[in-house]
C-alpha cells in the first residue's frame, strides 16, 4: 500500500495519479484532484475515458460524516425512439455509430462536483491534461495494448484515423502521443466552464458531427441536460456498512451478492476454498438475473431497489443455492415482495475527504466517433437501451440507460474505504469480491486488489472467466460442481482494474491501493519540505 499522512490519487495511468497529487500539493481538495487526474486520464487512456463519457462519483466529507452521490449519465436524445430506428431497419440497438451516443455526461459532471467540493480556481484544474495533450506523453505497455485492439474500430473513422492513428498504426509503447485537438478543447472549457461543451463551440461541433452522420442529437438535448445528486444505497456486510448508488446503475447488484454471501460462513471456509468461490458464483448468477430484469432509470420505470437490496430478499435468492451442483439456468426473483470500457480512480485529501469516482466511453473508444475539430471521442451508452416496450430499460428521449459503471465505498467504525474496478459486468461482481476480501479474509487494500478474481462478462450462464492464480484443485472442484471455466493469466485485464483509498481517522493516516492490472499507481501528495503549499482559492 501507499501510506502517508497527506492525500493520495490512485488511478489506472501514473502520469494522471501524479496530477492529480500535484494539485493537492496546491491546496487542492480530493475533489479538484479528481477532476485534474480525469481530465488527464481522458489524454492518456484515451480508449477507456474522455469528456465524451458519462460519470459517477461519492463524495465523503471527513468533518460532517456525510456521504454524496453524483449520477452524471447522459440521456438519450429527444428524437433517439424505438420507431425512429425501426423506420432505419434496425431491430436491436446498435453497438457503436451516432445513433448508440447518448448525451455525455461527464463535464457536467465535473462542474457539478467543483462547485459543491472544489477549493482551487476551475481553470487550474485542466493545466496538467492541457500540457500532455498539447506536449505529449509517452504510451504506457497496458494502454498501447488496447489501442492497437481497437484499431479497425478507429479506421472506420475519418476523424478516427486522424487523431488516433499515427501513419495509420496506433502508437507503440514508449512513443510519444499527442492530441492538440482535444487540447483546443480542454482550453476552451478551462476559460468558459462546461458551458463551452453544452452550449458552446464544442456543443455545436457535437451537433455537426452528429448531423453528418445522419444522428438527432439537438442543441436542446445538450442544453438542458443537468447532473442528479443521489442518495447512496447501502446494506451491512458482517459489520461493515457498504454503500453504492441506486439505479440507473447496477450497484444493487453488488449489494445483493453480499446479503447472499452473508449467509455462508466464508470466513471460516478461508479465501482458498471451493465452497466459497462456488458461493460467489452462484451469487453472482441470482443477482445478475435480477439486474437484467429490473434495472432501468427509475424517472422512468419503478425499479425494486429496496426489496432487491433487503435481508430478507438476500436470505430467499441464497436459499436457492445448491452447494454441490451449479444453476446455469437461473431467473429473476421476486424483491417487490421484500420492498422497503471505462476508468476507476479515487482521491483522499490530507483532511480525509474522499471521492471515489468512476468515468468512460463504454466500449474502447466508445461509439468509434470522434468530433469534428476537437478530438473527443464520444460514447456510445446507449448501446444498453432495449427495444423490447416491455422492458424497463427500453429506450425513450431524455431516458438515460443501464449503466454498468459503479463507485463504491465502505467503513466500519473509524476506516473509511473509497473503492471501484471497472470493466463492464465485471464491476459488481468484482466489487463483492472485493468486500469479501477484505471482511471476510482480512485482506489489506492492496491485497484484496491484487487476489484473484473470477467474471462472468455477461448475463446469465455457467460460464466464468478466471485466474490462473486460483488452485488447481479449487478449479476441477467447480468444474465437477458444473462451473464452466476459462482460464486466463495471473493478472488478467478481463477482470477489470481498480483502485482504492483508506483514511483512518483515529490516526489521519491515508492509504492507497493501485491494482497491477492496470498501468496506473496510488501516488501521494508530496509532503511540503521545500515550502508550504500554495492557498487555494475558489
Amino acid at each position: 500500500m501507499t501510506i502517508t499522512k497527506r492525500g493520495i490519487v490512485a488511478t489506472s495511468q501514473t502520469l494522471a495519479s501524479q496530477a492529480g497529487a500535484q494539485i493537492l500539493a496546491r491546496g487542492g481538495s480530493a475533489v479538484d484532484a479528481a477532476i485534474a487526474a480525469n481530465a488527464v486520464l481522458g489524454v492518456v487512456e484515451p480508449m477507456m475515458n474522455g469528456m465524451g463519457g458519462d460519470l459517477f462519483a461519492i463524495y465523503w466529507d471527513a468533518k460532517t460524516g456525510k456521504l454524496t452521490g453524483l449520477n452524471s449519465s447522459g440521456w438519450a436524445p429527444e428524437k433517439l425512439t424505438p420507431e425512429f430506428l425501426a423506420q432505419k431497419g434496425l431491430r436491436e440497438m446498435p453497438r457503436a455509430g451516432i445513433f448508440s451516443v447518448t448525451v455525455p455526461g461527464c463535464v457536467r459532471g465535473w462542474e457539478a462536483l467543483h462547485k459543491k467540493f472544489g477549493r482551487l480556481p476551475w481553470a487550474e484544474l485542466f493545466q496538467p491534461a492541457i500540457y500532455y495533450a498539447r506536449n505529449g506523453f509517452p504510451v504506457t505497455e497496458w494502454i498501447s495494448g488496447q489501442w492497437k485492439a481497437e484499431q479497425a474500430k478507429l479506421a472506420a473513422d475519418a476523424n478516427g484515423r486522424r487523431v488516433w492513428l499515427v501513419n495509420a498504426e496506433t502508437p507503440k509503447t514508449g512513443e510519444i502521443f499527442r492530441n492538440p485537438e482535444y487540447a483546443r478543447a480542454l482550453e476552451l472549457i478551462a476559460r468558459d466552464g462546461a458551458d463551452a461543451f453544452y452550449r458552446g463551440d464544442i456543443g455545436k461541433a457535437i451537433l455537426k458531427t452528429s448531423e453528418r452522420l445522419g444522428g438527432v442529437i439537438s442543441a436542446t438535448d445538450l442544453a438542458d441536460f443537468k447532473p442528479e445528486w443521489v442518495e447512496p444505497i447501502s446494506t451491512t456486510y458482517r459489520d461493515w456498512m457498504v454503500y453504492e448508488l441506486p439505479p440507473n446503475g447496477q450497484g444493487m447488484a453488488a449489494l445483493e451478492m453480499l446479503n447472499i454471501f452473508e449467509k455462508f460462513p466464508l470466513p471460516d471456509w478461508g479465501f482458498g476454498d471451493a465452497r466459497a468461490f462456488h458461493v460467489k458464483m452462484e451469487a453472482q448468477k441470482l443477482a445478475y438475473a435480477d439486474l437484467r430484469r429490473y434495472d432501468a432509470d427509475p424517472r422512468f420505470a419503478k425499479v425494486p431497489t429496496a426489496g432487491i437490496i433487503s435481508k430478507p430478499y438476500g436470505a430467499d435468492r441464497a436459499a436457492t443455492i445448491d452447494m454441490d451442483h451449479a444453476h446455469c439456468d437461473v431467473a429473476p426473483g421476486d424483491p417487490a415482495r421484500f420492498g422497503s470500457d471505462t476508468i476507476y480512480m479515487s482521491a483522499v485529501d490530507k483532511d480525509g475527504n474522499m471521492v471515489s469516482l468512476i468515468q468512460s466511453l463504454f466500449s474502447a473508444f466508445g461509439s468509434g466517433i470522434v468530433v469534428d475539430d476537437y478530438g473527443i471521442t464520444l460514447h456510445n451508452r446507449g448501446a444498453l437501451f432495449v427495444l423490447d416496450p416491455n422492458h424497463p430499460d427500453v429506450l425513450a428521449g431524455h431516458k438515460r440507460p443501464f449503466h454498468t459503471i459503479i463507485p463504491a465505498f465502505m467503513q466500519r467504525g473509524r476506516v473509511h474505504i473509497g473503492f471501484g474496478i471497472m470493466g463492464g459486468l465485471n464491476q459488481a461482481q468484482a466489487h463483492a469480491q472485493y468486500v469479501s476480501n477484505v471482511v471476510d479474509y482480512g485482506m489489506n487494500i492492496q491485497a484484496a486488489m491484487e487476489a484473484p478474481r473470477f467474471t462472468n462478462p455477461s448475463f446469465g450462464g455457467c460460464s466464468f472467466l478466471i485466474e490462473d492464480r486460483v488452485p488447481e484443485g479449487v478449479r476441477e472442484s467447480l468444474i465437477q460442481k458444473g462451473h464452466k471455466l476459462a482460464l486466463r493469466g495471473d493478472f488478467s485485464d478481463a477482470m477489470g482494474g481498480g483502485q482504492a483509498v483508506l483514511h483512518d481517522s483515529s490516526t489521519g493516516v491515508n492509504y492507497g491501493a493501485s491494482d497491477p492490472r492496470k498501468d496506473g499507481a496510488a501516488v501521494p501528495e508530496p509532503d511540503p519540505y521545500f515550502h508550504p503549499p500554495a492557498a487555494g482559492k475558489k
